[in-house]
């Protein structure tokens, strides 16, 4: 997933100015007919990207290709945004390490002992940070050093107006830069809900979570989403005690089905869920917290807030460049990546587009493709979501309810991994594997997977509804035998067999 680094309260994003609708993005000329000659009859395409975090390298990346020159400004000391540095890479080592913590403590194999994982949170820690600081050296820094068409500014940016920006470096210099083209793409940071009492208490983030190397005795968790899962899981299976209070179910804009089995598997692993819960209150006395919910009182030694995000959007001055933004402070962005202002673009967590890397970074190529002269959508109609618990959750297209909802008619199969080869071998069926087809052409729609490996099952789901395969079509294929994507070509074959009077690898 996109985690979200330091709390921020998104500003200025008034009611009337947020939610008034887009219009007028019209694409912008090539930029070799701009003609803004600067003591010569060629000019070189200038491209300002405003952050540092994989949608901004994306685009300096493919703009560079593209022979346009560019400036990066970053305000933060260290480049790389969330996802290398507080977010996807530390959450899945760490997610990692308590998975075989976990494995130690509860083996799927009845002639393994299981025994009490002997854990170093910080040498755990420290391998943790240290494989960050080298992902972010080759795939930051370096890019950078050895591009000569990027220049890397360290400074604070705002608008001054359409085409000019005013930076200012961490030692108060200040400098005006002026551009052709420009990205937003500064990202977001943890969203801290107004509750009385929470922002006067030592609470943790996602980022504070990632790098302790305390393991609290009981850890409470605010928040429903995958971070919020994911890292309470880890936490529970390195030795705290956890529970988990949602204002709704877990994960309510996917499947319901994903957030109930996931609900009952984190049960099973002693992690109290309390759903439908309000919280009223937070108390922090002599190193303990107290939470007044509807739930009745809580208490524990330590609480991650993990309840969505902000964009970081406050300080850049949007409305003097003519910027439109949404009620959140998200940058309006259509799917060339343009704002209402045509030469102005916005990428990644800081814009109205979904908040994950992988759709981060192919906005930020897709940008610059288009700044230097493309006619280049975003298409975000079959995008994979995969969220790192374990089991993991899965889904592409179509949900049954969003299928209903379009006025859809469908067909639905779940096939519960109990009838999968490779989790009757691996002897951990929980789950299950659900498709949606379409009733009157029998057309791939959408799959859900609860499933260990599920993110490297969703794909071969992902391409199949791309190239408008029919469940049909999809059951024929020949998949590799004890395989958990073997589990898709076994759940569309359910659409027209009882699998369960098939042999094993029956085609």
């Amino acid at each position: 997933m996109s985690h979200p680094a330091t709390e921020v309260s998104v500003t200025g994003a008034s009611d009337d100015q947020g939610t008034a609708p887009v219009e007028g993005m019209g694409r912008d000329a090539p930029w070799s007919d701009r003609g803004r000659a600067e003591g010569s009859r060629s000019h070189t395409l200038h491209i300002a990207i405003i952050g540092g975090g994989s949608a901004a390298f994306a685009c300096a990346i493919r703009a560079s290709e593209q022979g346009a020159r560019v400036t990066m400004i970053e305000r933060h000391a260290v480049i790389g945004g969330t996802c290398v540095n507080v977010g996807c890479v530390p959450s899945k080592i760490l997610i990692r390490a308590a998975q075989e913590a976990h494995t130690q403590a509860a083996p799927h194999f009845r002639g393994i002992r299981p025994h009490a994982p002997m854990i170093d949170r910080e040498t755990l820690i420290a391998q943790q940070q240290a494989r960050v600081t080298e992902l972010r050296q080759a795939k930051y820094l370096d890019i950078v050093a050895r591009n000569p068409a990027i220049t890397l500014k360290r400074a604070h940016a705002r608008f001054i107006d359409g085409h000019t920006l005013s930076l200012t470096d961490a030692g108060g210099r200040g400098e005006r830069l002026e551009a052709d083209r420009f990205l937003i793409a500064v990202g977001a940071s943890p969203s801290i809900p107004d509750v009385p009492g929470l922002r006067e208490t030592p609470f943790w983030t996602s980022t504070t979570a990632l790098v302790t190397t305390e393991t609290p005795r009981h850890l409470l968790v605010l928040g429903a989403s995958a971070v919020a899962l994911e890292l309470a899981q880890a936490f529970r299976r390195l030795g705290s005690e956890v529970t988990i209070v949602a204002r709704g179910s877990l994960l309510s804009r996917e499947d319901p089905g994903l957030g109930q089995g996931l609900q009952a598997i984190f049960e099973s692993e002693g992690i109290r869920v309390l759903t439908n819960t309000s919280l009223t209150k937070v108390d922090h006395k002599a190193g303990a917290f107290t939470l007044t919910t509807s739930r009745g009182p809580l208490t524990g030694d330590r609480l991650l807030v993990a309840a969505g995000v902000r964009p970081n959007t406050q300080t850049l001055d949007l409305a003097l460049a003519g910027v439109q933004w949404d009620a959140r402070g998200a940058v309006v962005v259509d799917d060339h990546l343009r704002t209402n202002v045509p030469h102005i673009y916005a990428a990644g967590d800081c814009s109205t587009l979904p908040r994950f890397v992988y759709v981060a970074a192919a906005a930020g190529t897709r940008a610059a493709m288009n700044m230097t002269g493309a006619d280049t959508r975003l298409d975000l109609e079959v995008m994979p979501i995969v969220i790192f618990t374990d089991p993991q959750l899965a889904s592409v297209g179509l949900t049954e309810g969003a299928a209903q909802a379009r006025g859809l008619a469908v067909d639905v199969r779940t096939l519960p991994l109990e009838n999968v080869p490779r989790a009757l071998a691996n002897f951990d069926a929980r789950g299950f594997i659900k498709l949606i087809a379409e009733h009157s052409s029998g057309r791939l729609l959408g799959a859900q997977i609860l499933a260990p490996e599920a993110g490297e099952v969703i794909q071969s789901a992902a391409i199949a509804i791309s190239r408008r395969m029919t469940v049909g079509e999809l059951a024929d294929q020949i998949f590799p035998y004890l395989t958990m994507v073997e589990g898709l070509k076994l759940c569309a074959q359910t659409f027209t067999k009882d699998i369960k009077l098939l042999s094993c690898c029956a085609g």
